[in-house]
């Protein structure tokens, strides 16, 4: 009867010790409460935990991709668009990630959501188009001071698809056409006021010699002769015209 009672208790105290054993991989650890208490944070590697008396959480310390569901944000100048997101973040303090928080998971979730809600609310439709090196940073920023008293540390955001409805985009397609247009007519006057500027200086260059303009009209009457033209404009000059309209004068006088 000693004997086998004894057995038993040798049973139970191997069973005990092997169901205190833990192992915990290499980007694990465990969060140990004694009698309720925090005590340690253990790993990885093999610990040891007493059975009724301590108690482990796991908490995994890899990098975990939160993929953000596509929120209903209100741009500065009050365009409805629909924009999703992902997360990159991980746990860097296991002790707050289990103890000041319920369920960091759920946690930086939530947060998430709100905060790419309130920032891209503060900025224009253009600037989310256009910024969003700059919006992916703002957002990292809030969030992560935001997390950092649950011990997780948020290290890149990103954001996904900016969704614009039709109307929006004709607009926008409106918008961009206007810009071409207004672009190309102002360079097309930036070019008729430098072609003006060298016409200018030119004329001023052929009134110094009449002759000049001759040579001018010579080599126009070259260039035309060159094509297979059958006709040929002959430009005229003025002075002969006048002095032939005095001559014409003189006569009926």
């Amino acid at each position: 009867m000693a004997f086998n009672f004894s057995f038993g208790v040798l049973v139970v105290v191997v069973v005990l010790a092997f169901s205190a054993l833990r192992v915990l991989r290499e980007y694990e650890r465990g969060v140990i409460f004694l009698l309720g208490r925090f005590w340690k944070v253990k790993g990885p590697g093999l610990i040891l935990v007493i059975p009724g008396i301590q108690q482990m959480v796991r908490v995994s310390l890899r990098t975990v991709v939160l993929d953000v569901p596509s929120q209903d944000v209100i741009s500065r100048d009050n365009v409805s668009v629909k924009v999703n997101a992902v997360v990159f973040y991980r746990v860097v303090d296991p002790q707050k990630a289990i103890i000041q928080v319920e369920n960091f998971l759920l946690a930086t979730s939530q947060l998430a959501q709100t905060t790419l809600r309130s920032v891209l609310g503060k900025h224009m439709l253009d600037e989310m188009l256009a910024e969003r090196e700059k919006l992916n940073l703002d957002i990292q920023t809030t969030l992560d001071a935001h997390t950092d008293a649950w011990g997780i540390k948020v290290s890149n955001v990103e954001i996904k698809q900016i969704d614009i409805n039709e109307s929006m985009i004709r607009a926008i397609a409106r918008q961009a056409e206007a810009e071409r247009e207004r672009r190309a007519k102002v360079i097309h006057a930036e070019g008729e006021l430098q072609a003006s500027e060298k016409l200018f200086e030119a004329a001023k260059i052929l009134a110094q010699q009449p002759l000049a303009i001759q040579l001018r009209y010579l080599e126009t009457l070259t260039v035309i002769g060159s094509d297979k033209n059958t006709t040929i404009v002959f430009p005229l000059p003025m002075d002969l015209i006048s002095t032939l309209i005095e001559a014409k004068k003189s006569v009926k006088d």
